[in-house]
């Protein structure tokens, strides 16, 4: 027979796991098994003219974090952050190291904002530099990338595979 004690352990485990999962597909926390990444193509008039490595940041936690953790980007290296609808967005520089283009797209996959962000000065914390934009996705590339490649608003972004 199982002993109570055996039971309460095995009922204990399985609500923490349970809680785990629950957070992870409410995008609270991500997954620990992943590494997510995106390929993220830039179209003008129907051309690809550039893509994108991108990270993805589709939990709250990694939305927050940003590229704040990263040193720089290189050409056609990026953050992809992802929402469940399309919507107003504020994105801000904080604890960043470099300058980045901040490109806002709509559920249609159409440009419809983007901003050439500068990294904070010395005595910023980067909260008061604010970018805003009506987006269900953003992505953020370095600075000056969405002018080499002739992407402007209108244009759009395919997500042609995640991992």
């Amino acid at each position: 027979m199982v002993s109570e004690r055996a039971w309460s352990t095995v009922l204990a485990l399985v609500f923490v796991v349970a809680v785990g999962l629950l957070l992870v597909e409410l995008s609270v926390v991500s997954a620990p098994w992943t590494d997510e990444r995106a390929t993220v193509e830039l179209v003008v008039d129907g051309e690809t003219v550039a893509t994108v490595d991108a990270a993805v940041a589709d939990t709250s936690r990694e939305r927050y974090v940003g590229l704040s953790d990263h040193e720089s980007l290189e050409d056609g290296e990026g953050m992809l952050f992802v929402y469940r609808s399309e919507r107003e967005r504020t994105f801000v520089m904080r604890e960043m190291d470099f300058d980045i283009d901040i490109v806002f797209v709509g559920s249609d996959e159409r440009i419809t904002d983007i901003h050439h962000a500068r990294a904070p000065g010395p005595g910023e914390d980067g909260e008061d530099l604010e970018y805003t934009g009506r987006a269900q996705w953003v992505l953020e590339v370095p600075r000056g990338y969405v002018n080499e490649t002739g992407v402007g608003v209108g244009d759009e972004i395919v997500i042609v595979d995640t991992e």
